[in-house]
C-alpha cells in the first residue's frame, strides 16, 4: 500500500493513522468484511479520495490537513457525509453549539462562506434552495422538469467539494425546502449523488430537506420514510419539517398561516422520530416553534424554544431506559434564524438545536457591501472615462465587477461572525488562525482597497 503525498505531509503522528487506515481497508476486503452504512447498504472500499487527488489540484497547509485537532476523526477539510456528517452534527450536539446553514446562489457567495468558516475555526453548512439552483444555472436556461435547478444544484455541489478542501473546513452541502410539487428536483438530485457514489463510494451531496409540512402528517411521514430509506443506503441525511415557518422565502409564502400550525406538538414530534428511526437514525427535525423567514420589528415574532424542551422531554419518557445519556433524542433545525433574539437562538440550542438557518441577514449584507461600495465610489461609477481626478481618468479598475463582489462577500464573512458567536460555534476545529493571503491578483490596473 502507498501511503498519499497529502498524508506524508501531515506529520508522523497523521501519516502513521491514515497507513493504519488504509491497512483496515485492505484486511477488510481480505476478510470479506464489508463496512454498511445506516439503512444497509455497503460502503465502498475504497479510501476516500480527494478532489485535489482526483484533479491534481495544488494541495498545501490548509487543504493537506486530513483530521482535525478538536473533532472526531471521520470527520475532514471538505463536503462530509454519511458517518462523517453523523459524527460532526453530534459533537454539535454534545458539546452546545450550531452550525450556520446559508443559503447561497453564486459561487461568491459560497467563496464568502468558506472564507468565514476557515476565520471562525468552525464548520458550515453550504445549502441550494430549488430557486438559487436555478439561478446558479442561469436565469437564462429553461427549467422544465426542474433541468436548470437539477443542474445548477449539481454545479454548485462541484464548486463547494473543490473549494471546501482548499478552505480547509469540513462542510455539510445541503439542498433547503422541498415541497411536494417540488420532489423531481429532489429525485434528480439523489439520482445524482447515487451515481456519484458508485465511483467515490460518498454521495456528491451530505443532505437534502423534504418539507411537506403543508400536507397531512400521515402522508408527510409517508413520504419522507420512503425516501430516507432510499438517501440512507448511501450516506445521505434527510431534514424533514413539522409545523409551518411562517414569512415568506423563494416563493413560498406563509404570512397568512393559522397561528396554531407556528407551533409543532411533542405528540406529532415524538410519531416522528419513532416513525423514522425504525428506517434510520439519519435525519434531523425542523420542529415549528414560532419560526418566521425574514426580519421583522421585535416583538412581531413569537418564539418558544421551550416547546423542544418538553418534546425531548416526552420522547425520553417514552423511549425509558432506551433514552440518550444527553436526554436530547432529536436533533432539530433552526428555521427562520435571521433577525431572532441570541437568547432564543441559544436556548434552541440548550435544547438539541444543531443547525440555524441563515438567509434574509447574509441577503442584506452581500447587498450592503455592493451598497456602500457604491456609495464610496460614486463619481468614479457613472461612465468609462472621467471623474474628480480628471476629465480622461478611465474608471476601470472601479467598476471591474471584482471590486463591488469582493466587497459584498467582506461584508458577508462580517455578518456571519456575527453569527458565528450567536451559535457559539467559534474555534471548534481547533486550527490556528487563518494566514493572510498571499500573490493576490487583482483587476489590470490595480486593485482598490476594499
Amino acid at each position: 500500500l502507498r501511503v498519499n503525498n497529502r498524508f506524508q505531509s501531515s506529520g508522523p503522528l497523521v501519516t502513521m493513522k491514515c497507513f493504519i487506515a488504509y491497512l483496515l481497508v485492505a484486511s477488510a476486503a481480505v476478510e470479506g468484511f464489508i463496512p454498511q452504512l445506516a439503512g444497509g447498504s455497503k460502503a465502498s472500499l475504497t479510501p476516500r479520495r480527494s478532489v485535489a487527488e482526483e484533479f491534481g489540484i495544488p494541495c498545501e497547509e490548509d487543504c493537506s490537513i486530513v483530521t482535525f485537532p478538536n473533532l472526531p476523526d471521520t470527520v475532514h477539510p471538505g463536503v462530509c457525509s454519511g458517518q462523517a456528517m453523523i459524527d460532526l452534527l453530534e459533537h454539535a450536539k454534545q458539546n452546545g453549539y450550531a452550525i450556520p446553514a446559508v443559503n447561497c446562489v453564486s459561487s461568491s457567495g459560497i467563496n464568502a462562506c468558506l472564507e468565514a468558516a476557515r476565520k471562525n475555526d468552525a464548520p458550515i453548512i453550504i445549502q441550494f434552495s430549488s430557486g438559487g439552483s436555478q439561478f446558479y444555472a442561469g436565469k437564462g436556461m429553461d427549467n422544465t422538469n426542474y433541468r436548470a435547478a437539477i443542474a445548477g444544484a449539481v454545479s454548485g455541489a462541484f464548486h463547494v467539494r473543490t473549494m471546501a478542501e482548499q478552505y480547509g473546513v469540513p462542510v455539510i452541502l445541503h439542498t433547503d425546502h422541498c415541497s411536494k410539487k417540488l420532489l423531481p428536483w429532489v429525485d434528480g438530485l439523489i439520482s445524482a449523488s447515487e451515481r456519484y457514489f458508485k465511483d467515490h463510494g460518498e454521495p456528491l451531496f451530505s443532505s437534502h430537506m423534504i418539507d411537506l409540512s403543508e400536507e397531512p402528517l400521515e402522508e408527510n411521514l409517508a413520504i419522507c420514510k420512503d425516501y430516507l430509506g432510499r438517501m440512507a443506503k448511501i450516506g445521505l441525511l434527510l431534514e424533514m419539517e413539522l409545523g409551518i415557518t411562517g414569512g415568506e422565502e423563494d416563493g413560498v409564502d406563509n404570512t397568512d398561516v393559522p397561528l396554531e400550525d407556528l407551533y409543532s406538538k411533542p405528540e406529532e414530534i415524538y410519531q416522528t422520530y419513532e416513525e423514522l428511526s425504525s428506517v434510520s437514525p439519519m435525519f434531523t427535525v425542523a420542529a415549528a416553534f414560532g419560526n418566521v423567514h425574514g426580519v421583522y420589528k421585535p416583538g412581531n415574532v413569537k418564539l418558544e424554544p421551550e416547546i423542544l424542551n418538553r418534546a425531548q422531554a416526552y420522547i425520553c419518557d417514552k423511549l425509558g431506559d432506551a433514552a440518550p445519556e444527553n436526554k436530547k433524542p432529536v436533533a432539530f433545525v433552526f428555521h427562520g434564524g435571521s433577525g431572532s433574539d441570541v437568547a432564543d437562538i441559544q436556548q434552541g440550542i440548550d435544547y438539541g438545536v444543531i443547525k440555524m438557518n441563515i438567509d434574509t441577514d447574509t441577503q442584506w449584507a452581500y447587498w450592503e457591501g455592493i451598497k456602500d461600495f457604491e456609495d464610496k465610489y460614486h463619481d468614479y461609477l457613472q461612465q468609462q472615462i472621467g471623474n474628480p481626478e480628471g476629465a480622461d481618468k478611465p474608471n476601470k479598475k472601479y467598476y471591474d465587477p471584482r471590486e463591488c463582489l469582493r466587497a459584498a462577500e467582506v461584508r458577508t464573512v462580517e455578518r456571519l461572525e456575527q453569527s458565528y458567536a450567536d451559535l457559539k460555534c467559534v474555534n471548534i476545529l481547533g486550527l490556528p488562525e487563518m494566514k493572510e493571503p498571499t500573490n493576490l491578483l487583482g483587476p489590470r490596473r490595480g486593485a482598490l482597497p476594499v
